[in-house]
């Protein structure tokens, strides 16, 4: 193999690469998405500086099903984000992800800082609810239950598709060969080419479990405020540093 051949390959093993180059688009990407007030201290001991919570002390938890995902296939996953702010501009940070499919977990964790682990969520239509679940290691740690469909948000896709594309924030990390940090930024990235094929909002309810290794509950539910059931596609392109740490 040479220099030119390793520096072609997208990903590692280069003999084998997990995820290939970008950009990668998703195809009719389903949500289940619970916003809820939580306890303002444990939000602040998860949101990095220079980051700032939003007014409220908002966090949400959401469920996603990729059937059609380029370079990564077909997988669900789930995890939880704070709504919150950099320098004045609204954005949703990233605190935790659980999936059933490698290389989304690898390509994310590389390129854009991801914080992604393996888990099993399920999101799906049971009769009259839309219900999300995340198991961890054989025991279930999340569980979310939307009404199916009450309140269509068909004259405010417009106003959906906004705000899909505002700025979404991730914590990179990556350690140097000697066990000092390589990498320690936020990321920042923006999803483009969004088309929604339907939004939804209704009644929700939302139950968090603790584990010490899948700590969604970290984050305690205080109060739902309110839940969104949404269809889209859209491109994840690259990313771009907002904060580099080691500057």
């Amino acid at each position: 193999m040479t220099r030119d051949e390793i520096l072609k390959a997208p990903s590692m093993p280069a003999f084998s690469p997990s995820y290939p180059h970008g950009p990668y688009r998703f195809i009719r990407r389903e949500y289940l998405i619970i916003t809820y007030e939580t306890d303002p201290e444990a939000l602040r001991a998860a949101l990095p500086e220079p980051l700032e919570p939003a007014p409220g002390n908002l966090a949400y938890y959401e469920w996603m099903k990729m059937p059609d995902s380029s370079g990564f296939g077909d997988y669900e996953e789930s995890g939880s984000a704070i709504v919150a702010s950099y320098k004045g501009e609204p954005c949703n940070y990233s605190v935790q992800m659980y999936l059933d499919d490698e290389p989304p977990i690898t390509a994310g964790r590389e390129i854009w800082g991801f914080p992604k682990k393996y888990g099993v969520p399920r999101l799906k239509v049971m009769k009259d609810t839309l219900t999300g679940t995340l198991h961890y290691d054989e025991e279930r740690v999340a569980m979310g239950t939307m009404t199916y469909k009450h309140h269509s948000l068909e004259d405010q896709l417009d106003k959906v598709r906004e705000g899909i594309g505002q700025l979404n924030v991730n914590l990179k990390l990556i350690p140097d060969v000697d066990g000092g940090v390589k990498v320690a930024q936020l990321v920042g990235y923006r999803l483009k080419d969004i088309t929604v094929h339907g939004a939804w909002e209704g009644d929700a309810r939302l139950h968090l479990i603790p584990h010490v290794n899948c700590r969604v509950a970290d984050l305690p539910v205080r109060r739902i405020v309110r839940a969104r059931h949404q269809i889209v596609d859209f491109t994840l392109p690259y990313g771009h540093v907002l904060h580099d740490y080691l500057a």
